[in-house]
């Protein structure tokens, strides 16, 4: 399989769960701004949307979002927990938080990843937007170490990443220690060092 990314954008996400299922993958990073790849073919052959992440499938499919892509794998790898199996009602509770992630998380950030949006826009969403996410995220793990409960999953590897941008565009967490604790405990599994050192191992 193949991943089309960009290091520390939402793919990475996809990455650590890759890493986390031991499936071996071959990097390509793309330059969203011109959509061109390392080899001087266009992304958009590739994926029409444009944006990252995209998998190749071993059987040449093409599958893209995220969220989506993370369940891929997920369901690859039964044995690594990273999501229950179709059936277990714990499935749809660690497809709620990944589904919260990509909607009111990634979603509300992404305004500040953008040089175009206005101020106005980029302090309300500072001020206002993402403290409202924050705030769940942070009151729901008061009542597990996970997003989904006491353990790692799919959602925990997407909030991580996004909730990582924080610290790119100087926004303060201590507000948040739960997050802050969770971000700690994160960063420490092997497989999440392995992805931000930059290092696939495969």
């Amino acid at each position: 399989m193949k991943l089309y990314q960009v290091p520390g954008a939402c793919s990475t996400a996809s990455r650590i769960v890759l890493e986390e299922a031991a499936i071996p993958i071959d990097l390509a990073n793309v330059d969203l701004r011109s959509k061109i790849l390392e080899d001087g073919t266009s992304y958009l052959d590739v994926n029409p949307k444009g944006q990252v992440p995209a998998l190749v499938l071993d059987d040449g499919q093409i599958l893209t979002e995220a969220a989506v892509i993370m369940q891929y794998v997920a369901d690859q790898a039964p044995a690594s927990g990273l999501l229950p199996p179709p059936g277990n009602f714990a499935r749809y509770r660690v497809l709620e938080w990944t589904n919260y992630i990509a909607t009111e998380l990634h979603k509300t950030f992404s305004p500040l990843n953008r040089p175009n949006t206005p101020a106005e826009y980029r302090d309300q969403t500072r001020a206002m937007f993402l403290p409202r996410v924050f705030g769940v995220l942070d009151a729901r793990l008061a009542d597990s170490s996970y997003l989904a409960g006491e353990t790692f999953t799919i959602a925990d590897a997407y909030a991580f990443v996004v909730l990582g941008w924080a610290e790119k565009v100087e926004l303060d967490l201590s507000a948040w220690p739960r997050i802050v604790a969770y971000l700690q405990r994160i960063s420490e599994r092997p497989s999440v060092q392995k992805v931000l050192q930059g290092v696939s191992g495969h």
